[in-house]
């Protein structure tokens, strides 16, 4: 393990959430960590869970999408020492689909899911690519591969995907490598809500998954932790989806085009 005053630090957005915290937990054994989110008290609360474990973490409040707290957000981070990871992890669904879709729902999932990340990229850039060995990692979503609804999101994450690709191209001639993570259904405390309003809304989900275990946010913490290290350094410009197989395919299909029951569930 590094000394910590030379460890290089790691950018965090969406922090205070289930995810993100994991996220920020994964790489706290090799980075100083800046903890990034705009909700205050959850924030404190991520940074104070984390120092009790001996983890140097800066909590820094930040509306994304404000040019001007992104500014002063990578001042921050800058001054702590060279930051050689970001990790574009905030985002939320307002749209729930087009029939019902405002202009103010579209701004807004676009604006936070997007824009923001690449925003947030831009503005931590020239540390990324003076590190020689900088890393981002998008948190997308399968929303961004196929269509489950939550179409302006959807259509953001599918963009996050491309612009992910787009740095790994134009950037790893600085050594900057950038990749995206797809998670699935993750059993934070979003879905446990609305597990409170549907009591089988897991079960309900896991018909359309092969593999029949959701990710929890630990799962997308090994995957980011994995792609941001050595082990992954030649591993840029993917998007590696954590979703027990929902995007591989449904047995659904073809249960009904082959008649088998080898694709019938258990």
């Amino acid at each position: 393990m590094t000394d910590q005053t030379s460890r290089p630090v790691a950018v965090v957005t969406g922090a205070a959430g289930d995810i993100g915290f994991s996220i920020a937990a994964r790489l706290a054994t090799s980075h100083k960590l800046a903890l990034v989110d705009i909700n205050h008290d959850a924030l404190s609360d991520a940074a104070v869970r984390l120092r009790a474990d001996g983890v140097d973490v800066t909590a820094i409040q930040c509306d994304l999408t404000r040019q001007e707290d992104l500014r002063q957000m990578a001042d921050q981070a800058c001054w702590l020492g060279q930051v050689n990871v970001l990790v574009n992890n905030a985002g939320s669904a307002r749209a729930l689909s087009l029939h019902s879709m405002t202009d103010n729902d579209l701004s807004h999932d676009l604006a936070l899911n997007l824009q923001a990340a690449l925003n947030c990229f831009k503005a931590l850039e020239r540390s990324l690519t003076e590190s020689d060995q900088g890393s981002v990692v998008n948190i997308a979503s399968v929303n961004g591969l196929a269509i489950f609804g939550h179409p302006a999101y959807s259509a953001a994450k599918a963009g996050l995907i491309q612009a992910t690709r787009s740095i790994a191209v134009e950037y790893g001639k600085y050594g900057l490598r950038a990749n995206a993570v797809a998670p699935g259904t993750v059993k934070t405390q979003a879905w446990k809500a609305r597990e409170a309003a549907n009591p089988g809304v897991f079960d309900e989900a896991l018909s359309w998954y092969p593999y029949k275990h959701l990710p929890e946010p630990g799962d997308i913490a090994e995957a980011v932790g994995f792609l941001v290290s050595p082990s992954a350094r030649c591993i840029t410009g993917v998007c590696l989806p954590v979703d027990s197989g929902l995007t591989a395919g449904s047995t659904a299909l073809p249960r009904t085009f082959t008649q088998s029951t080898d694709f019938d569930g258990f």
